[in-house]
This record gives C-alpha cells, structure tokens and sequence, in this order.
C-alpha cells in the first residue's frame, strides 16, 4: 500500500510538467530527496487546445519480481491460460501481479491512471520504460557566447538537469542491462511513450518530463542564437533525447487485427455463446450467429485497417530539407532527421512545413486551414530579438506549424529564409491534434455511464433468473449437465450481446444525415452530445457578420476635436493619416492575387494606393524594403499639400489578438527618419498615445459609431529616432515604437449581419437555448450586433459590467452601466426628466456584457461572484483566444452542455473544449472541432442540435427496445423452462434474426423532427421516466404471455406436453406455440411503440421502410396464427384447431399493442414530471422566457434601477451607475446584489 507522503501533486500544464509560459510552478516537491518519487507520482493537468485531454494523471513504477513472475506463470498455467484474456482487457492487473511497486527511478514498466476534468472515473495504462544509450560527453552543453547571451540551443535545458536526463544509477541498473550498455564510455537515456509524446527522466527531479517542455523558457534572443544551426554530434544527442520527427500512425496487420477482434470481450461473449449453443444441440442458430459474427469481423477488420491507413496517409510527412551546420555550410538531409535546434533554410517557393519552427528571418505567406480552418493566408514574420520567453501560442505570427503550407517565402537582409524548429513528432502543434484524434477526450454524459450500469442490472436479473432456472430444472429432475447448460444459456437471453452495435446504428444514421447537408463529424459520439445543448456561443466576425467589410469612410482630426466622417479616404491628403491607411496592414501578392485580412484589403482598396513587394532596394528609396505602397496616378495633387511619394515598409509587427492591434515602421524619400504607424482596437491605441492628443470626445464619438453597429479602428503614428533601414529596424523593440504615440483618428467600417443569422438566433431563443456572443471585436459594437441578431431583444435590458484590477491599495471593483434608461411614458430618453416615469424592470429579461478584461478581473478576484455573472451574461467583447477556452470551461462547471460556433481562426480551443465545437469552413472535414460545416453562415447549428435530439432520443428508444427484447425472451424462456421445455431452434432464428434485427436497424432511420421545440431528450437512462415504463412494459409483457399461456391450458382441447422428454424433443407443444406466437408480436408491438415521433422525430409513418416492415412481420405473425401453412413444420408450432381461441389469441396481442402505447404516450409523461428543469432557472438565465426569474427583485432595486433614476426621494441625484469592490462584497451592510441568488 503507497503512504500518503508518498504522492506527490504538481499542478502544471501537461503531465510532468514542471514550467509553462505565463504562470509558475513551484516543483521543489519533485526536487527532494529520492524517496519523494518512491511508487505513485500524482499529477495535476490543464487542458489546452493542443494538449492532453487528461487533467489528473497518476503514475506507478513497477520492476521485475523472481517470486511474483513464478506465481504469475503458475496461475496461468493453472487456469489454462484464461488469465492472460483476461489480462489483454486489464493489463494493469497483469503488470501488478507479475512486478512489485517500486520508486519511479527504477521502475521498469508504469502504470498511468489519467483522469479528465469533468469524470470521476479513471483509465488505467500500461507503457514500458526503455533505454537507449548516448556517448559520453555528447551532453555538454555549448559555451557561452561573446555577447553574453547563451548559445545553447533550443531543446535543452539547464546544464545538469539535461545531465541527468541520461544519468542512471550504474550500480543498480547493472543487473539488468545489456553489456553494451556496461562500458564506461557509455550513458543511458531512460523514457517512455505515451499516446506518441517522449517523456525522459531527470534524475535530479525523480521525475519523467515531456520532452515538449525541455525548450519553455526559452527566450527570443536563445532562438536567434541558434541560427547557425547544430553541428552533426548535437543533433545525433537531441535526436536520441527527443526521437526521431514523425507522427507514426500504427497500421497492424489483418492477423494482429482478426486477434483484437476475437479476443473482444463482445466476440468472447459471442464464442462463449455459440459453444454453449452448440452444446445445447441449437446447431442452426449458432451456424447462423458465427457466421454473422465472422463476416463482422472481417468487415470490422477492413473498416479498421483502411481507417488507419487514411489517416496514417493524411499525417505522413517526409520530405527533403535544408538545414544549416555550423562551420559546414548546408546540408540536405530527411525531415524525420530534425530535431529542436536545428535551424532550416526554407525555399522560396515554400511547402510543407514538417515541424514547428520559429521563423528569424524573412517573411512567409501560410495557409493554415488544415489547423485552423481559416482560408484566409497568414503572413508570418521574423521573431523579434529580446529576452521575453518565446512561446508558440503568443507569438503565432511568427511560428510556422507543421502540416501548414507555406505559399511563398522571401527573403529580407539576407541570402535565406531561416526557421529554428521549436518542437517535433507529436509534440508539434499537428502532433497535439493527431493525438486529439487517436486519443480523444472521454465524454462524460450520463446515458453512455448509465447504459453500463443498466447492463450490470441485467447480469444480475441474469443471475437470479439463473438460480431460479437451476432450482424449477432440478425440481423437473434435469441431469445436471443440461441444468448448467440450461442455465447458462440464460445468461445470454438477458444480457444482449448486440446492444453496441444496435447502439452504434442510431448516430452513424445521424451521421450520413448531417454529411449529405454539408456538416462533417468526427466525433460520432458528439452528435448526441448535441442534443442536450442548452447554450451555445457565437464568435461575431465570420460567423455572425459577413467576413467582408466595407468601409465607411475615416473621421480624421484637427487639432485636438475630430472632424466629420470622410466617406472617400482617397481624398484625404497627403499626411500621416493617408500614410498609416495605405502601409498599416500585412497584404501580400500571391500569384498575382493579393492576399491577407479582408479589413485590410478594404481599406488599402480605399485609399486606390498600389501594393509592390521588392526583395531589392528599391530605386525610389535607396534601402532593402519589406514592401512599397505607391499612390495612384490618376489622384490630382491639392495645392499646399504635401506631394504624394512611394512608402516603404521597412518593418512590421503583426497583428495579435492578444495585444489587439498591429504596427509597421515606414520611411519615404526626403524622410530623416523613419515612422511608425499602429492600428489596432480604439481603447487599447488610445491608451498609447500621448493624452493631449486624444480628443476630449473620443468616448462619446467612438460609442456613437460602435451604437450603430460600425467596426471601428484606430490609427496613430509615432516619429522614430532611428535610422531609415531594415537593419536598424530590427533592432527596434515593439514596445519602444508603440508608447507616446499620436492619435491620428478612426476608420469606421460596416460589418453587415449575415441573412440568417437573426432567424437561427430568433428560433434558438424561442427553443430555451442560451446564445452568447464570444468576440475580438469592440464591446459596444458587440452589443449592438447583439440587438441587431436579437440576442437581445429591443425591449430587454442589457447592462454592462466594467472591472478595475487593483492598484495603488485600492481593491478590484466592479461597476454596472446600463447601455440605456428604460423609455419615459411620454418618450424622453433623458435620466433627467424621467424619474416619475421610471418602468418597473422586469428581471427576467436582463442582460449583461462585459469585456475580456473585466472577465480577467472576475476570474481572479471575484470568483464566487463569476457564476453569477456567467447565467446572465450574453455579450463577452475584446475577449482573447486563450479566455475563450476558459470561457466555455467555466461555463461547462456550471452544468451547462455548450456548443461553440467559430471560423476557426482565433477559437480553436473554444471549439476543441466545447461539447459540440462547430467550425465554419470549406474543408471537408478539420481536426479543430468535431464537427465541420461547409456552409457559410450558423444554419448548420440547428441542424446539428435537431440531429442530435434525434439521434439521442432514437438511442433512447434502441437501447429501451433491445433491453425489452432480451425481457421478453427471458419471461419467455423462464415460462417453458418451468413446463421443462423451450424456444426450438429455428424459433430463436425467426425472433432474434428476421423479427429483431430488422426493427432494429430500421427503426433509427427516422428522420429528425422538422422544427426545434423546447422540450430536450432525457440524458439520464436510470431515470424515473424511463425505469418506470421499462417495469411497466415489463409487467404487460410478462402478463400477455402468462395470460395466453393459462388461456390455452384452460381449453378442452389442450393436451400437456410429456415432461419426461427433454426440449427440444418435446417441441411442437401447445405452451411453446402460444408463448412463440404472442412474443414474437410482442417485439413488433415494443418496436412501434417505442418509436413514437414527436417531439423529436418525425412520425412513425414517414419512416417507410420501418413501417412497411412492421406490417410484413405483422402480416406473417397473423397468417402463422390463422393459417399455419408451410412455416408450422419448420418452426416446431403446433397447429390450433379452435379458430375462437386463435382470434383470442391475436385479440390479446392487440389489447398488448393498445397497452403499450398507453404506456408510452400517457404514462410516461406524468411519471417523468418537469425532467430537467431542476436549476434551469439558474443556467439558462435570460434566454428562456419560461424560466423563473434569475436577478430577484432585490437585485434590481439596489443596483439597477438607481442607475436609471435621476434622484432618490430625498437625495441628490444618483449616478448612473453602481459599483462594487471586494471590500464592499464583505461588508455587511453592503453586498453585490448578484449575491443574492
């Protein structure tokens, strides 16, 4: 047993984790003493939209044991080899039966439990430790370089840590490896692998480490210090560190694969079956289940390798690179060759990236719609130089991903191209998605945790159904060999063997349905998923908004006041304003196209001035340029202007949606000194410029165009102290040229809502799903695109949250700005001449917004006030990629099923971390998120949700129906086991072969109901709905067939079967004939029964191959009762003579069809109550116009309605607006009023 001291917790970024970029991690608990690693290691783990999908993970070293192998073999030697299948499904019982626990440094194979954020339940694997040996000496780290900066190149790390990673205790390791590894010249890497990612030991941590962590902390200035490449013998010692650079896909053979499918515990089950069958002298029926059973595998198999053997082509990647060698030159060598530190020389024409690297030098036109869905080219530039850590995610636009395009690739200031690969193999960003696939996140939904329990019930309605068939069979004085088979065969009545597959049916219909209308899936087993959505966010531009904009035209300034809007920019004159429009952007020629963010090519479009890009210097400017924007001949020259001459862009510093805005440094002839030009978000660019240029009126003039819906960017400018070249460019720091800058004024561009947007919104709404709008994009302009798609409805009120971040002593605040003052009864607008005329609010239709600022501020300083906040907020503006992810995490703690709706540019790990990611895009299919429209517009939302409701409740009725079919035949079995006889063999054939299966593959064709209600599927199967119409099927079916069976034996005509003769000898009997006959209606009755449409399918009757085929089974049931004909012989029924006891007989059949449909139509809504709705009132907050009300009227009294009364009884005027600090939270006389829920 592990000591509590023993387990360590460390709270990381992935597992073993010991730093990431953006937040500290105390590891001295890994740096103790060796004991500290002794048995279980536990670790703490984020999820990131490229990284593992576990949040806990615990690891136990295990070694080889003499004593514990002995007892191993023995026992399987005992058990005739049964251990080792069972083994095959637990290897963690094999590994801990056979090796004792030992301390992580010596442990020859490990146990790793991962355990994901929202289940409770662990999965449990087993990887064995290896070695590889390195040459002594190879680990030294390089020397120091002149300038004081450190030379050592990307991938290792601190020199004895990286020591140690190869280190090993020689004395207690020489027991156990090879005598090569023995020589004093040699050393010996220990790692393991794990879902394709390398974790290596550090010795003086007793711990393992992903080797993807070995480069973090890292800074711009190391990565530029490796331009000069590795000499040969580094790159043999990382290579052995970090393995070779190849996202291998496993293709096992056909035998490997007929031996995992037949030793699946569903085909094991299968065989046990068709052995106890065969046994049992049921030879037809279990002819016929192996031959089904083997043409499943074979068909599995295939499905299987061709599945591997596609993806494995999709993510192969092996091509020919240029790499640089210090002292040597350049070599050519293979991709899978590459390690980090290696510095490439990427070709002019570009490729395949086959790595992550960082770009330091020149410039790359990418197209990234394999990683992002993003159609849209990405201009990426050279790293800036400086000590701040590189990290990927932060600096994207200047890091090249593997399996990303490359267009084009130019060179500036120097002969090449130059790229530093960061990261390689799984580790890569593609890497992190692959793995996403082959190892996906565990889904924790009730129905599929609730279906294995349900089964475990019915072993154990299998286990007394057993008991009692072994005690009536030993009573009818059985031998003991036909008892055991008897009641073994019991068990494979109950416990339906097909359920997965029956199961598996429902989506895979769901499925095909969603490919022929556009939407791809990945993730079949997300689609039910869908139809428990109760929120779902919205990205805006792209997805809600037309992805091109037009511009409106530039207001610019005179002195310190703006001046009215200039619908034409080209009119403008010559100035830094005509300037900062022609050269503040990062369009590039491709092909003769230009290419880059549609804003952009709008507003270059509008100023008429014309793109060059010259890899020379360029004539006009006698200095190496990135690009020349030159003006238009056509434009006449004003007089007392300034004349219009080509720009160079000497520099740029590329968009972030972190930092929300991008720069370029720009120079023309006669120019002393160069400028630079930023544009970016109007709050952010306003807070770096010098305050005596910003107008006095930049809020009120701003909100008067983001009210109306407009995009609005701000520009300024700044004169730089430096000289007109690239050279000294590149020594210019982004922060140095973006302080002290000169506002300049504002472009205004429409965003037009897309034709459908309101409609979806609308029905969303009206349906009690949540919408929330999840943007980059101004908070004003959000909110108005939120009243303008009827997120928020006129008449709803909307109220904004600003947070303040603690300084100077004082604590975080809050405060709440409504965005308007409810409307006077004789129609003023103004708070000052309405306050006898103030509305009473209602709090059932409130709103909030807030900006990812303010959600940064709740997130860490009022967390308990978060919650609150979240049920009502519909708008989140200005919000990062990364707080995205957080966003719908945070939302998912609150119970809420949450979709997301994005282009994929700058949510994909909104996308990766929501229930149901949507990412609008024109490829086929995209590892971003599980499902991929190609439609333009959120049409496909509904679609999805609809499908899943269907698909959900279709799984619904599957799984009620096939647990059903195994109770029916086990109420029958248990009938004619207790008169010493049973189903013949041929009987078992026509229920479980022609009756079921057809149902059952039929009955999921239905199609999705036309039009979304607001009434969700049930997701929990052991509910009081569901488990009370079970029983209550139940009991109908088990009193038809005891009905029937009294009925036949109360006539005078009936002669009782010889019970001295065992079944199926016994066979044809009047018992037998009438139990066949009334279950096998019994399965058709269930089957329609519990195929009711509305209101999440369409009617039974449009499912017409389902119907035609009940009525053809029905037919032949009717017709075996009324005239037996040529079916009686075969199927060993006897043939009843009375005709008024055959009408009887299909009279009680149809008193059972009336039932059942009784039961499920009317009973199971007053059963089941208001399922679902405990807490809705709390979750879906504003959306649901049925729900109760979530801002009580004490909220509303004290924070809301002052803000919109001009003055209390007896006071002064009141602000228009309330705020609240962390102090004031505590008080006790004074308490945010969202407390109070």
């Amino acid at each position: 047993m592990m000591r509590t001291h023993d387990a360590v917790w460390l709270w990381g970024s992935l597992p073993l984790c010991l730093s990431f970029p953006g937040c500290t991690i105390d590891s001295s608990p890994l740096v103790g003493s060796p004991a500290a690693s002794y048995g279980t290691l536990m670790i703490g783990t984020s999820i990131g939209p490229l990284s593992s999908s576990a949040s806990s993970v615990r690891l136990s070293g295990y070694c080889g044991s003499p004593w514990r192998a002995i007892g191993y073999h023995a026992v399987v030697w005992v058990l005739a080899g049964i251990p080792l299948l069972l083994f095959r499904w637990k290897p963690s019982w094999g590994v801990r039966l056979r090796s004792r626990p030992c301390s992580l440094a010596h442990a020859e194979t490990l146990v790793i439990e991962t355990r994901d954020k929202e289940d409770s339940s662990w999965q449990l694997f087993t990887v064995q430790v290896q070695t590889e040996a390195v040459v002594e000496g190879s680990l030294e780290l390089p020397l120091q370089a002149e300038d004081g900066r450190s030379k050592m190149a990307l991938g290792a790390v601190p020199e004895t840590p990286w020591k140690d990673t190869a280190r090993l205790h020689r004395r207690e390791e020489a027991g156990r490896l090879p005598l090569a590894f023995l020589s004093p010249q040699k050393q010996v890497v220990r790692y393991y692998l794990f879902q394709g990612r390398r974790y290596v030991w550090i010795e003086t941590q007793q711990a393992f480490l992903q080797v993807s962590l070995l480069g973090h902390g890292h800074t711009c200035d190391d990565i530029h210090s490796s331009r000069s490449g590795l000499s040969l013998p580094d790159q043999t010692m990382r290579k052995t560190i970090f393995g070779p650079n190849v996202i291998s896909i496993p293709v096992k053979s056909y035998p490997q694969l007929l031996v995992d499918e037949v030793l699946n515990p569903y085909y094991g089950f299968q065989a046990f079956s068709i052995g106890l069958w065969l046994a049992d002298h049921y030879y037809w029926y279990a002819l016929c289940i192996f031959l089904i059973s083997a043409i499943s595998i074979c068909l599995s198999m295939l499905k299987t390798r061709k599945q591997s053997q596609t993806l494995k082509d999709m993510v192969k990647l092996s091509v020919r690179v240029r790499v640089c060698r210090p002292g040597e030159g350049e070599e050519w060598v293979d991709s899978s060759k590459l390690v980090p530190g290696d510095c490439l020389v990427l070709p002019p024409e570009g490729g395949l990236m086959p790595c992550d690297a960082a770009l330091v030098a020149g410039e790359c036109m990418v197209n990234e719609s394999c990683l992002t869905g993003e159609s849209v080219p990405v201009l990426k530039t050279a790293l800036p130089e400086g000590p701040r850590p590189y990290c990927p995610e932060s600096h994207r636009r200047h890091t090249l991903f593997c399996g990303t395009l490359v267009l084009q690739a130019r060179a500036y200031g120097g002969p090449h191209v130059l790229a530093v690969v960061t990261q390689t193999g799984f580790c890569t960003a593609k890497g992190g998605l692959v793995s996403s696939i082959l190892h996906p996140r565990p889904i924790n939904f009730k129905f599929y945790k609730h279906s294995m329990k349900f089964v475990a019930a019915l072993s154990v309605l299998a286990l007394l159904g057993t008991i009692y068939s072994i005690f009536i069979l030993h009573h009818n004085r059985v031998p003991v060999n036909e008892i055991v088979i008897r009641a073994l065969d019991l068990v494979t009545v109950v416990v339906p063997p097909a359920l997965p597959a029956a199961m598996t049916v429902c989506t895979l219909y769901a499925q095909s349905r969603l490919q022929a209308q556009g939407i791809f899936c990945i993730h079949p087993l997300r689609i039910n998923l869908g139809g428990k959505l109760r929120l779902v966010c919205f990205d805006k531009t792209g997805t809600l908004t037309e992805n091109g904009l037009d511009v409106m035209g530039v207001v610019p300034l005179k002195g310190q006041a703006f001046l009215p809007l200039v619908p034409e920019p080209r009119c403008l004159p010559m100035g830094p304003l005509l300037r900062a429009l022609a050269t503040c952007h990062a369009l590039s020629w491709l092909q003769d196209t230009p290419v880059g963010d549609p804003m952009d090519l709008k507003m270059v479009e509008s100023t008429g001035w014309v793109l060059e890009e010259e890899p020379a210097a360029d004539a006009a400017l006698g200095t190496p340029v990135l690009a020349v924007m030159r003006p238009p001949p056509w434009e006449p020259q004003t007089q007392g202007t300034e004349p219009h001459v080509p720009l160079g862009v000497l520099g740029r510093f590329p968009f972030s949606s972190s930092l929300q805005r991008m720069g370029v440094v720009v120079a023309w002839p006669g120019a002393a000194q160069p400028e630079a030009y930023i544009k970016g978000s109007p709050e952010l660019v306003a807070s770096l410029c010098s305050p005596d240029t910003v107008p006095a009126d930049f809020s009120k003039t701003l909100q008067s165009y983001t009210a109306a819906g407009y995009r609005v960017v701000a520009l300024a400018c700044k004169p730089l102290s430096i000289a007109p070249s690239m050279e000294a460019v590149q020594q210019l720091s982004r922060d140095t040229a973006e302080q002290d800058l000169s506002f300049l004024g504002l472009l205004v561009m429409r965003n037009l809502l897309k034709p459908q947007t309101t409609r979806v919104i609308q029905a969303l709404r009206r349906t009690c799903i949540r919408t929330v709008m999840v943007t980059g994009d101004n908070l004003q302009t959000a909110v108005t695109v939120a009243r303008g798609c009827g997120m928020v409805a006129p008449r709803e009120r909307l109220v904004i949250i600003h947070a303040t971040y603690p300084e100077q002593g004082r604590p975080a605040s809050l405060e709440f700005l409504p965005t308007e003052c409810p409307t006077a009864v004789n129609g003023a607008k103004d708070p000052d001449k309405a306050a006898s005329y103030t509305m009473e609010p209602d709090p059932q239709s409130s709103h909030l917004a807030l900006s990812g600022s303010t959600f940064g501020v709740l997130m860490k300083h009022f967390p308990k006030l978060l919650p609150k906040v979240l049920v009502q907020a519909t708008v989140f503006a200005r919000m990062a990629p990364e707080q995205k992810t957080e966003l719908v995490c945070e939302l998912q703690r609150l119970q809420y099923c949450v979709g997301m709706c994005g282009d994929g540019a700058n949510d994909c790990g909104a996308l990766k971390a929501a229930d149901v990611g949507i990412s609008l895009s024109q490829a086929e299919a995209s590892v971003v998120s599980p499902f991929t429209s190609s439609m333009p517009s959120i049409e496909c939302v509904p679609m999805v949700i609809r499908e899943g409701r269907c698909s959900l409740d279709t799984s619904f009725s599957m799984f009620k129906y096939m647990a059903l079919y195994s109770l029916t035949q086990f109420v029958s079995v248990l009938i004619l086991y207790t008169i010493n006889t049973n189903l013949g063999d041929l009987q078992f054939l026509a229920i479980d072969l022609v009756i079921t299966t057809t149902v059952a593959v039929l009955m999921s064709r239905t199609q999705p109901a036309l039009a979304l209600g607001r009434a969700r599927p049930p997701g929990a199967l052991l509910s009081v709905p569901v488990l009370s119409t079970l029983l209550l099927q139940m009991a109908l079916v088990a009193g038809v067939q005891l009905g029937g069976y009294f009925l036949v034996v109360a006539q005078p005509w009936f002669v009782p079967l010889n019970k001295t003769v065992p079944a199926p000898d016994n066979l044809p009997n009047y018992e037998n004939t009438v139990v066949f006959s009334l279950s096998s209606f019994q399965y058709l009755i269930l089957a329609a029964a519990v195929s009711k449409g509305a209101p999440f399918r369409q009617p039974l009757y449009t499912n017409v191959p389902f119907l035609v085929a009940l009525v053809l089974l029905g037919s032949v049931l009717v017709g075996l009762i009324l005239v037996p004909g040529l079916l009686q012989g075969p199927l060993g029924l006897r043939n009843i003579a009375d005709t008024c006891f055959k009408l009887l007989l299909l009279g009680l059949a149809a008193c059972n069809f009336v039932g059942a449909f009784m039961l499920e139509v009317g009973c199971r809504p007053r059963l089941g109550g208001k399922e679902g709705q405990r807490d809705l009132g709390l979750r879906l907050g504003p959306s649901c116009p049925s729900t109760p009300h979530s801002l009580c009227r004490v909220c509303w009294t004290s924070v809301f309605q002052p803000a919109c009364s001009s003055s209390g009884p007896n006071g002064p005027p009141r602000s228009a607006s309330s705020s609240w600090n962390r102090s004031s939270l505590s008080s006790p006389g004074r308490r945010c009023p969202l407390l109070v829920l």
